[in-house]
């Protein structure tokens, strides 16, 4: 059975346990008995042998080998090695389903292990080139709009935090009709970074699409290459394990919110000194203001 270019890509990272759990549906029959196996106990199969592991899932030795294989390892002993690693970054995602009966120390439990491993998940499957591209754009603009509906609006926002204080203009839209009117009156020189998780927020690539027609360049920051990325010249991919769970946390924006302070950050280290000593002052004013003094005041001698 071929496996799609998708699920391959997904097996980049080092954490095996959700490669399998994104792998079932590309697996053999008898490979998925050993993917539910690793999924319903890893430190089990991770004591385990070739032959426990077949035993266990009631499949043969070279299955087990097929499907260590299948899932991106050279064998199976690569594949123990990944599983410790992934056992080592806490309580797979897969097992911190959040229940109706849970009490709250395991609601706190499970919430801190789903983000910790998608949040890791996101940081191994980041386009290193498509990140320098980005910081590359946004340290050369002239102005930069950030644009998001609900959850992607709040990054939105927090953008708008950051990025006026390297000394370039820079806002946040997150109302539909603005959206449009801003990205029609965007020109050369001009960043747009439309935020949508899904790829596929129809307001979002409309903006997206104006946008670029009229002379800007446009940065999809988006979990999944899908529409908005036809209309982008560049897609940044903060990829996480958000699932339909009622009750299991939106890790997308999280993981978002992560990729904005990179590319703060970044574009921050590009500044000539003078701006990064405004910055330092600016930093020193409000530490003041925290703390209640008056920093246009001198204290008496």
């Amino acid at each position: 059975m071929p496996r799609p270019p998708e699920a391959q890509s997904r097996r980049a990272g080092p954490n095996i346990v959700e490669v399998v759990r994104l792998s079932l549906d590309t697996l053999r029959k008898s490979e998925r008995k050993v993917a539910h196996l690793v999924l319903a106990d890893p430190q089990q199969v991770l004591a385990a042998t070739v032959a426990d592991v077949a035993m266990l899932a009631g499949v043969s030795q070279p299955t087990v080998i097929r499907f260590c294989v299948a899932v991106g390892c050279t064998g199976f002993h690569e594949f123990r090695l990944r599983l410790a690693q992934s056992v080592a970054l806490g309580t797979p995602a897969t097992h911190s389903a959040i229940h109706a009966d849970d009490p709250t120390s395991a609601v706190v439990e499970k919430i801190f292990d789903f983000t910790l491993t998608s949040l890791d998940w996101a940081r191994h499957h980041l386009d290193h080139a498509a990140l320098a591209r980005t910081i590359d754009i946004l340290a050369a603009a002239r102005s930069i709009t950030f644009m998001g509906f609900g959850a992607s609006g709040i990054v939105a926002l927090d953008a708008e935090q950051k990025f006026p204080l390297f000394g370039i203009p820079c806002r946040a839209e997150i109302d539909a009709h603005q959206q449009i009117m801003m990205a029609a009156m965007m020109a050369p020189g001009d960043v747009l970074v439309a935020i949508s998780n899904t790829g596929l927020s129809a307001g979002i690539i409309k903006a997206a699409r104006i946008a670029r027609a009229a002379g800007a360049t446009t940065v999809a920051l988006t979990g999944t290459r899908a529409a908005l990325s036809d209309h982008c010249d560049v897609t940044l991919l903060a990829e996480t394990l958000d699932n339909t769970n009622v009750f299991t946390p939106t890790t997308s924006r999280v993981a978002a919110l992560v990729v904005i302070d990179i590319l703060a950050s970044a574009v921050a280290l590009r500044r000539a000194p003078a701006q990064l000593d405004r910055m330092r002052d600016m930093k020193k004013t409000l530490a003041g203001y925290r703390q209640g003094l008056d920093p246009a005041v001198s204290d008496p001698e």
